[in-house]
């Protein structure tokens, strides 16, 4: 922020005094800086005298150059955004952050925020610059990102309003772009993940416990590497998550509050850990309480980029998956497992504070599931369906419909077919096959055509 030492002067003009001073400010139109000379009235001449008007000027500048005069904060036009962030916003936001989150949100809202805007002027700023530097980062960024940074946005000049640096907010009213890039959503099936462990298998016992494990609970990398064995229970099959790793560095914390809990584990798996550290301490490796399940080289814990690009990228290349990551494994089991239990258990295992993140984020709608309830609703709507018994007098199903229904479904015969094979009684006694409407379609067209309203002709 530069700092103003000018005094000024003070002219009269009628009956006012009247103070004037320079200060240099930014261009909007040819984005460079020019001295502006800037006026403003101190009170009239009758209340002031000149050496009271001359006290008053000075004062007025000290504010707006960043002097302190004792006097309470007021609107500061003279602020540049890289300043009122560094020495307003961040204090009091760096409080709530953790260190690793902190590091990341100062580099996006440097990165994109004040390397950008850094010298401008907070009072010169307004929804049209913003809007214009908002659509320019969805061309270049992901969809998460843009918000982020608009959320950033929207925080900072909020701040500023609140602190009197400014008189109204230009980016309470900045939109997220319509065409943002949408984030990754690559799921696996369950064939992709057998074949994947079935390749650790081959390979590593250590590094088939660890994936076998991962795809079983969903755990995040940073849970899964820092395990220790007193965290295995065994009786109980259960794990017990204690501490989290980030960069090396182990934490008594995890991203939610759910992270560090106790999580239940397969029976079958649980068998085969307790296989593993058998194998472990036949080679002379740490099982003790406090040893790694999963050490690395030099006996801590691995480090979870390195394994996914020694061995996860890997295998992506040799089984040619479309992309193998930890995140894409926690939301294929969020996926799959929709239909293995209830939402909330997925939740649950996926150890989510809110279920909207689970079913918003990680649920991915897969193409088979939605042909299975496009057929369903077809069938329903073209067959005669399976009507209930009448709701006002409710009865129980006899046995023979009850055979019937169970007969039915063991058979795996489909709505349609039984539709074709059904037969209805006429007035004479007589039975009459009802046609499926898959054999209406043509006689219907032929008495359109016939009464000069077709449309549309079929092909034969």
């Amino acid at each position: 922020m530069g700092i103003s030492y000018q005094k000024g002067w003070v002219r009269p003009r009628g009956k006012k005094w009247h103070g004037c001073f320079r200060r240099t400010e930014l261009d909007p139109e040819t984005n460079t800086p020019k001295l502006v000379t800037h006026s403003f009235v101190l009170g009239f001449r009758s209340e002031l005298s000149k050496s009271q008007a001359r006290e008053k000027l000075e004062d007025e500048i000290a504010k707006l150059g960043g002097r302190s005069t004792g006097a309470p904060s007021v609107v500061n036009g003279a602020v540049t955004f890289e300043w009122f962030v560094k020495n307003r916003y961040l204090p009091l936001k760096e409080g709530d952050w953790r260190e690793e989150t902190a590091k990341i949100k100062k580099y996006l809202i440097q990165a994109d925020l004040v390397d950008v805007f850094g010298d401008y002027r907070l009072e010169n700023f307004d929804k049209v610059i913003l809007q214009t530097h908002l659509n320019r980062l969805a061309k270049i960024h992901s969809r998460d990102r843009v918000l982020q940074i608009r959320s950033y946005m929207r925080a900072i000049f909020a701040e500023a309003v609140d602190q009197d640096f400014i008189p109204k907010d230009p980016a309470r009213k900045v939109r997220p772009p319509a065409n943002l890039r949408e984030v990754d959503k690559t799921t696996l099936s369950w064939d992709q993940l057998r074949a994947a462990l079935e390749k650790l298998g081959d390979i590593s016992l250590r590094d088939w416990i660890l994936m076998k494990l991962d795809m079983s609970n969903a755990l995040r990398p940073s849970e899964l590497f820092p395990l220790r064995w007193r965290c295995f229970l065994e009786d109980n099959r259960v794990l017990d998550i204690q501490e989290t790793v980030y960069k090396g560095k182990l934490r008594p914390f995890g991203k939610t509050k759910s992270s560090l809990t106790k999580v239940p584990i397969a029976d079958v798996l649980a068998n085969e850990i307790a296989e593993y550290r058998e194998e472990c301490r036949k080679q002379g490796k740490d099982t003790s309480p406090d040893g790694f399940m999963f050490p690395g080289r030099f006996g801590g814990p691995m480090d979870s980029s390195n394994f996914r690009h020694r061995v996860l990228h890997k295998l992506a290349r040799e089984l040619e998956l479309p992309k193998l990551t930890f995140q894409v494994i926690r939301r294929t089991i969020a996926t799959l497992g929709k239909t293995k239990g209830h939402p909330k258990d997925i939740q649950g295992l996926m150890r989510h504070s809110r279920l909207a993140t689970t079913m918003e984020v990680y649920m991915q709608s897969l193409q088979r599931e939605v042909r299975t309830a496009i057929n369903s609703i077809h069938d329903e709507l073209v067959a005669t369906g399976t009507g209930g018994p009448d709701p006002q007098t409710p009865q129980a199903r006899s046995p023979e419909r009850l055979n019937r229904v169970t007969g039915e479904r063991a058979s795996g015969q489909k709505s349609s077919v039984v539709a074709e094979k059904k037969q209805n009684t006429t007035e004479g006694g007589e039975k009459k096959t009802v046609v499926p409407s898959r054999g209406k379609i043509l006689p219907f067209a032929g008495k359109m055509r016939a009464n000069g309203l077709g449309g549309v002709p079929l092909s034969s």
